[in-house]
């Protein structure tokens, strides 16, 4: 007979949501579907990768500075790194005072456009709407993205929808447009040149209509809404090519909008926050800076 060993920090994980119901100013775990149970438009089944869901992490009241960040984690459009490019973002963000709500949205193989779109777009709704709930400022929200989970985040951004005041549902009241976008190693075009192939397929299909790749190229759908934007990226990423950050800095540039970029000689594609490369691992520092600077950390 197999005995199942729990240990302190197992146990510590598996009580948090019961700890948060008395004391919500520590880091919950908690997870909350972005549509009631059954309801979620779209979607083909119920239960996990039908239904999207944010986990939530938020900072100690002593440490909160109200600001907000949807985490979006890549994965190709065919998966997600929930680990260091979800949980691993959250617990950092928690430790600088940031509320972070991490993003399980629907891909493929069962879902393609518009969907991961709607959930995101969802996602920084809830946030907004919940903002008193998790002391959080409505003009303090942003979002972050990794890879084809930047393609998302920078989605959101460029592609953003306004207020439904019409709405029968009170969170569709509200603006999907996020305050800010940190964009890491993101897929941004969907053209030939620079995509990366794997994302394109998975969301778009196999031969997607053109309309749909002029669309999801953002480089060429920034315009004087888009939101600020920050950028980390290297040179030496062979799965998703510098020039997809570099085309869309450039564009949001050109549109006098604030945007900082960095970009690293060396370096794979997926380091999350560093990942062991020292020179990579800067980024959440420099990121913390603009945030700073920009009054989000006040």
């Amino acid at each position: 007979m197999k005995h199942l060993f729990l240990t302190p920090i197992l146990l510590t994980l598996i009580c948090l949501p019961a700890l948060a119901a008395s004391d919500p100013s520590v880091l919950t775990g908690d997870t909350q579907l972005l549509w009631p149970q059954g309801t979620t438009p779209g979607a083909i089944g119920t239960g996990i990768g039908h239904e999207p869901s944010l986990t939530v992490y938020l900072p100690p009241k002593n440490k909160a500075t109200g600001t907000a960040i949807v985490v979006c984690p890549g994965g190709g459009y065919g998966g997600l790194a929930l680990d260091h490019e979800g949980e691993q973002i959250g617990q950092w963000l928690i430790k600088e005072g940031i509320a972070a709500f991490v993003l399980q949205y629907r891909h493929a193989p069962n879902y393609g456009h518009p969907i991961p779109l709607m959930d995101a777009q969802r996602a920084v709704r809830t946030v907004r709407a919940g903002a008193s709930q998790w002391g959080i400022k409505t003009d303090r929200i942003g979002i972050l993205g990794f890879s084809a989970g930047g393609h998302l985040t920078a989605s959101t951004g460029v592609l953003h929808t306004g207020e439904q005041p019409d709405a029968t549902d009170p969170i569709d009241r509200v603006s999907a447009r996020p305050d800010f976008m940190v964009l890491l190693y993101p897929v941004i075009t969907m053209q030939d040149d620079f995509t990366h192939k794997g994302s394109r397929k998975n969301l778009l299909g196999a031969t997607p209509d053109p309309k749909l790749v002029e669309r999801y190229s953002l480089e060429r759908q920034v315009n004087a809404s888009t939101p600020p934007a920050f950028f980390a990226h290297t040179t030496d990423d062979q799965a998703v090519p510098v020039e997809n950050s570099i085309q869309l800095y450039l564009a949001i540039h050109k549109q006098g909008l604030p945007v900082e970029m960095h970009v690293y000689e060396k370096g794979r594609h997926g380091l999350g926050l560093g990942g062991g490369d020292a020179a990579f691992a800067t980024w959440p520092a420099h990121c913390i800076d603009w945030l700073r600077v920009r009054g989000l950390l006040d």
